[in-house]
């Protein structure tokens, strides 16, 4: 750049400036600064009224490594002097306004303005703007818009209370303000936005809230009309729903799947998502889960029901595994109870056949959830006085009647114990005049089996130890009816010792003098028996030997005949019945013989005419010899010898009659050795003939 002539060059005051690079370009006049004294103001250094310092510090002393060097030009004279230093000032301004009507500058100037213009533009569209806040206005102040603008912001969370609240905002303009029609617009349309929003919470499963947020809607608008109607649908929906549930529940508690589930099934008609849904899939789901209880439940019955302590402590295995919140969690505490009451009742059952030991074993394994401690506690001092009571003496009973009289009246076991009190006194009772009727029968006398009789027969019937006495007293009765009929029996012996037949007779009738029910009448019965049938065998032993000598003699006729004049009940009888079985066996034998015979004869005489129809009748007539008689290889021996002849006779007749021939041989039976034979010939012929 050229400078304008007379305007002299600046240079700065006090030293000369470094020597430059004239490779480096020239720093335009416009961009440098003007240089001024240390001492000058800033005020008037910059050309603008600028607060100065009170006192300026000097500048610090150059190092003497950084002394600028002196120019090698010096200034002119009016520079130096201080009207000089003054021109020099005014020139810089001059300069500046030189600048100022560049058209480069201001093309420039108005290209960076112009792109600035833009993108302060784009920011300002771009930026979003400013959101009120809404929660800090201070309402009863606030313009119509600023509510407006905040009902807005609250109903685009799309939530019911922030619905009702947006409504809230506007709803409280008055009837005269412009704005009045748009808010009465926006109230009915967000009054229907809450009552969709309720009834969606409905469907969710929130009841209450769907009723508190419907019930909040303002009677102003078109909405409100439907509101208690919904709400009365909602409620009786639900308590619909309930009922369904409950009954449910109560058949999960009584082990009934079937309805269970059929109540369930009812869920889905329910007009509810939330029922038929969420509600559905949890009853079904404890359906199922009381279902797999309530199996383990059964089979724990099943154990408890075979009996025996390793079933009964399974069965309350079973029943203890089923969870507190199962619905038969309650029917398993029962069952539990139950099962430890068979328990009980299995130690009771021991302790009746005097098995202590077990007895107490199968009581300290009852679990404390069978609620039967106390009991278990009462069984066990019970089972050890019933112990003591087996002793079966005065003392040892009358101390088991101490040891029960421990358990008190509050006590569960307390009823039972009273019981075995009584028993056990009544026992001694008992006992006592047993042992003195004992004493009275000692001697042995009809007298003092009597008395000792009549001493036991005071003991009631009531007495447990009744049976015991009645059996004592049968013993006794015994004897006296021993004592009474020996003499009887005895002479009844005596007279059968003759042995003759009238001797008999009179010893089995004295002794069924002895009647029945008395102590020797089953003896006095077996040897009157004995008596009997030695009579019986005394009078027909004579018709059975005359029945064997007819057999021997041959005539089988009158053998059995005479000994069927045994009667049943003798004591030959089962000898004359078995003799005679096998009288008419040989004579049966004998009538087959017979017929077998004849009909052998029958057979010869037929064969005897030589042709092929005599020949197959005599075989016919040979074959109705039993197998089981003597002659049937007689009879088969012909059979062949016929059958011979008629297969020699259709071979003869194949010559000239092939057919013929094959009626002959056919004649011949299975039964003969020479069938294969014949059937092999009429083959062959039917295979020459073609049939």
């Amino acid at each position: 750049m050229t400078r304008e002539p007379g305007t002299p060059d600046r240079k700065p005051l006090g030293r000369s400036p470094k020597p430059r690079d004239e490779t480096l370009p020239k720093q335009p006049a416009s961009q440098r600064l003007p240089v001024t004294s240390v001492s000058q103001p800033r005020s008037q250094a910059n050309g603008a009224a600028l607060p100065t310092r009170s006192r300026a510090l000097p500048p610090p002393p150059p190092r003497p490594s950084q002394q600028p060097k002196p120019r090698s030009v010096d200034l002119p004279e009016q520079e130096r002097s201080p009207l000089g230093r003054r021109a020099r000032r005014t020139r810089l301004p001059r300069r500046w306004l030189r600048w100022l009507y560049n058209w480069k500058l201001w093309l420039l100037v108005t290209g960076i303005g112009s792109v600035g213009t833009g993108l302060l533009a784009l920011a300002l569209l771009l930026q979003m703007p400013g959101l009120p806040n809404c929660p800090a206005i201070f309402w009863p102040l606030a313009s119509a818009s600023l509510r407006f603008e905040c009902a807005r912001l609250a109903a685009s969370k799309q939530t019911s209370n922030d619905l009702l609240e947006a409504i809230a905002l506007i709803d409280s303009l008055p009837a005269d303000h412009p704005l009045r029609d748009e808010a009465d617009r926006l109230v009915e349309l967000w009054s229907l936005e809450v009552l969709k929003l309720a009834e969606a919470a409905f469907n969710a499963g929130k009841l209450n809230e769907a009723i508190a947020a419907a019930r909040r809607i303002s009677p102003k608008v078109s909405a409100y009309e439907v509101v208690e109607e919904r709400v009365q649908r909602w409620q009786t929906i639900w308590s619909k729903a309930e009922a369904i549930y409950r009954k449910a529940e109560e058949s999960l508690r009584e082990l009934d799947w079937r309805e269970a589930f059929s109540s369930a099934v009812r869920l889905l008609e329910v007009e509810n998502t939330f029922w038929q849904t969420t509600k559905y899939n949890e009853l079904t789901g404890k359906i199922n889960g009381s279902r797999d209880d309530g199996n383990t439940l059964g089979q724990a019955h099943r154990l408890a029901d075979e009996g025996g302590l390793t079933n009964l402590l399974e069965a309350i295995k079973l029943a203890q595994s089923i969870k507190q919140t199962s619905y038969v969690h309650q029917a398993a505490q029962k069952a539990i109870e139950e099962f430890g009451q068979k328990m009980v009742a299995l130690a009771q059952t021991m302790l009746d056949q005097r098995n202590l030991q077990g007895a107490l074993n199968v009581l300290s394994k009852i679990p404390d959830i069978a609620k039967l401690k106390e009991q278990v506690k009462d069984m066990t001092v019970l089972a050890n006085a019933q112990s003591q009571a087996w002793l079966n003496t005065i003392p040892d009973i009358e101390e088991a009647i101490a040891q029960a009289q421990r358990i008190q009246s509050t006590r569960p076991l307390y009823r039972k114990a009273q019981q075995f009190i009584v028993r056990w006194q009544l026992e001694i009772e008992a006992i006592a005049l047993l042992e003195k009727a004992r004493i009275l029968s000692q001697p042995g006398t009809v007298n003092d089996l009597t008395a000792a009789i009549a001493e036991a027969s005071t003991i009631p019937r009531s007495n447990p130890r009744w049976n015991e006495v009645q059996q004592q007293i049968q013993t006794w009765t015994a004897q006296i009816q021993t004592i009474e009929d020996r003499p009887i029996l005895d002479q009844a012996d005596q007279i059968a010792a003759q042995g003759d037949l009238a001797s008999l007779q009179a010893a089995a009738a004295q002794a069924n003098q002895i009647a029945q029910g008395r102590a020797l009448y089953r003896e006095a019965r077996g040897k009157a028996r004995i008596w009997t049938g030695q009579v019986q065998q005394i009078q027909d032993q004579p018709l059975l030997d005359r029945a064997r000598d007819f057999a021997n003699a041959g005539d089988l006729g009158s053998a059995i005949r005479t000994a069927e004049q045994i009667g049943a009940g003798r004591s030959l009888y089962a000898d004359a019945q078995r003799d005679v079985k096998q009288w008419r066996s040989q004579l049966r034998a004998q009538e087959l013989q017979v017929q077998a015979q004849q009909s052998l004869q029958n057979a010869r005489q037929l064969a005897n005419s030589g042709s092929p129809e005599g020949l197959a009748n005599a075989i016919k007539a040979a074959d109705q010899v039993p197998t089981s008689s003597a002659l049937r290889s007689e009879a088969d021996n012909a059979i062949n010898e016929w059958s011979a002849q008629l297969l020699q006779v259709a071979r003869s007749q194949a010559v000239y009659d092939v057919p013929g021939a094959i009626a002959v041989a056919q004649k011949i039976p299975s039964r003969s050795s020479l069938y294969a034979e014949a059937q092999q010939e009429i083959q062959t012929w039917k295979n020459t003939t073609g049939q």
